[in-house]
């Protein structure tokens, strides 16, 4: 993947439905600020919307829902629930319209570093895409980090278990 800094023939959302079958375990999709910095990995591919942070928000998860490969877990900054209206006008009822957006889907909140350093580790081997909004409030890109659809943690724990007998029984 490339960075993409202007906009080509292609919508977001045709590049989004695009790349979402090619996506699966350990890739990210994130929905960033405007002032989210493009990188320079090759397995970060920055798109730039033009659009509504919540509105591409909702378009992602509802894209990631709807895909049978895929379930997402969401990481959103700690530092947001802190950012004060007076520094950031708007942001009350922007914290509103994410919690709306999001509400049913476990989001878990970690500080923005350690969210970049989990991030920065992924793309070392795994694609990334960045969408970026026209949003000018900090600390509130969403962060997907994309899982199996099909497969959960139950399954694979029952899976190991079921292996590690298998591997007695033959020692035996």
């Amino acid at each position: 993947m490339t960075t993409r800094l202007e906009s080509e023939t292609q919508t977001w959302e045709q590049r989004l439905q695009r790349l979402l079958p090619l996506l699966g375990h350990r890739n990210w999709i994130v929905v960033a600020d405007s002032a989210y910095p493009a990188q320079s990995n090759p397995g970060i591919e920055t798109i730039y919307t033009g659009e509504d942070h919540v509105e591409v928000l909702a378009k992602v998860v509802q894209a990631i829902n709807a895909a049978h490969h895929v379930r997402a877990s969401i990481y959103m900054d700690a530092e947001l629930k802190h950012v004060p209206e007076e520094d950031a006008p708007g942001v009350t009822a922007l914290r509103d319209e994410i919690d709306r957006v999001l509400r049913g889907q476990n989001a878990r909140v970690l500080e923005h570093e350690q969210i970049i350093a989990k991030l920065d580790e992924s793309a070392k081997l795994f694609n990334i895409v960045i969408l970026k909004s026209t949003l000018a409030i900090p600390y509130t890109s969403v962060f997907l980090e994309l899982d199996c659809g099909y497969w959960n943690e139950g399954a694979e724990k029952r899976l190991r278990s079921s292996m590690a007998t298998d591997a007695v029984v033959a020692r035996d």
